[in-house]
């Protein structure tokens, strides 16, 4: 049953980017995010309520961290996604999430002052060479003229949205269960999406309510939100963290067929050079890590 839970997270995940190309034309990215959240907040809010409730003396004291949390890793990463795929397609949206583990690995190498190892940094450009050629396509010409689609450039500040969230769980109050941060890192992206939102609501850009957006909508809200938080801390629990994380990397599969499948997207070289170099990358930074922790002294 972990297994079978830990898949469908990441299918889900990997729905979210696909319907959200999918409606991009009809539903402006910061609404869809604002929709997605504040609809997923109303349907825990039952249970949340209380727990928050309870934990308000908690809340209150970490609140700057809270909020810092929410902000990044729950109303910009997805509205960032959101805005990407406005104008890029889906399949190099989810292809380029590989790319997260090396850039949290820059990240506290940068800011944290942790020990990279030479081959790790070697694993970072590889991962790095594959996310430019997928942002340049697979063109030298477009890489040497600087001419990228904006999307991918959207993405690209996503990922480095939840990397920085990633770093930032470590100093997530330990007080507070999962379910209770989830619903209050929620009711902050609500909270901040909403200028937002009525912003593109003033400057006529309004969804087209229709069969197909409203039910993207509550796919968001029900699937890759709620949904995937249950299955994953489920899977996560049985199975350990190590584990559980391995499963992430079924992402960039799941995101070119769903998006050949409904999207009718093109899968072309650059896509599998893009992410053979990412993998490449991943697996040598993640290997010469593990040496170098076996190398230690106990």
């Amino acid at each position: 049953m972990p297994y079978f839970l830990l898949t469908m997270t990441v299918l889900f995940w990997a729905g979210n980017f696909v319907t959200a190309r999918a409606v991009h034309a009809d539903f402006p990215p910061l609404t869809m995010s604002f929709m997605r959240w504040s609809l997923a907040f109303l349907i825990i809010l039952p249970f949340v309520l209380p727990r928050l409730w309870r934990k308000r003396d908690v809340i209150r004291k970490h609140l700057k961290i809270l909020i810092l949390l929410g902000v990044v890793g729950v109303a910009s990463f997805n509205s960032l996604i959101y805005i990407g795929v406005q104008t890029t397609q889906a399949s190099n949206a989810t292809l380029m999430q590989s790319a997260i583990p090396i850039m949290i690995l820059v990240i506290c190498s940068l800011f944290l002052g942790e020990r990279v190892a030479g081959k790790q940094w070697l694993g970072v450009f590889i991962s790095l060479a594959g996310v430019m050629a997928l942002v340049a396509r697979g063109s030298i010409d477009n890489l040497l003229g600087l001419s990228f689609n904006s999307g991918d450039l959207w993405i690209i500040a996503a990922v480095v949205c939840w990397s920085v969230y990633s770093v930032l769980l470590r100093w997530k109050p330990t007080e507070l269960d999962g379910f209770t941060f989830f619903g209050f890192t929620v009711l902050v992206a609500v909270v901040v999406l909403s200028p937002f939102m009525l912003s593109e609501w003033l400057a006529g850009q309004r969804p087209e309510w229709k069969t197909e957006t409203v039910s993207a909508i509550f796919y968001m809200a029900i699937c890759p939100s709620i949904l995937s938080y249950i299955f994953w801390n489920r899977g996560v629990a049985e199975l350990g963290p190590a584990t559980a994380g391995l499963f992430i990397h079924l992402m960039p599969l799941f995101g070119l067929v769903l998006s050949v499948l409904f999207l009718n997207e093109t899968v072309e070289t650059f896509h599998f050079a893009g992410i053979g170099l990412i993998f490449c990358g991943i697996y040598l930074a993640i290997l010469s890590a593990r040496k170098s922790a076996q190398a230690k002294p106990s």
